[in-house]
């Protein structure tokens, strides 16, 4: 009798601590974090600082898309600001900008949202259930 009791134990604990190992490894292959892709692209702005006209708007778009990395171009020259995107696998949205502000004679930075924007980003994510949820679930974990 004392046998027997000893190998469910036995075989309990072992089972127990192998469904533990697998777990382990399963949720280390879930949330470890992963190498950008090929495909991923960045979204970056940079800020004019001076009036510009649709002259300058084509040509900074027309250089803009000669550049290594980027994919896509808007510039407004309304508003003075420039919009792309590019992989960050080529290159860096500060080396694009730098090599703007190195080629046209134009004042102007990259826009780096603060903590407070980014909080701030998605008016539609804070008033949802599901971010609710969300963030109740990431608060506990």
């Amino acid at each position: 009798m004392k046998t027997n009791i000893k190998k469910t134990l036995l075989w309990t604990f072992s089972v127990l601590l192998l469904l533990t190992v697998v777990l382990c490894v399963h949720i280390y292959f879930v949330y470890r974090p992963k190498a950008a892709d090929n495909n991923s692209r960045i979204m970056a702005r940079i800020d004019i600082k001076q009036p510009i006209n649709q002259d300058e708007a084509n040509k900074i778009a027309a250089w803009m898309y000669h550049q290594k990395g980027v994919d896509h171009v808007l510039v407004n020259p309304q508003t003075s600001i420039v919009v792309f995107t590019f992989a960050p696998l080529k290159t860096t949205g500060n080396q694009i900008a730098n090599n703007f502000k190195a080629t046209f004679n134009l004042k102007a930075d990259r826009f780096m949202p603060t903590a407070k924007d980014m909080k701030q980003s998605c008016p539609m994510a804070a008033s949802s259930y599901t971010y609710k949820i969300y963030k109740f679930i990431a608060n506990i974990i």
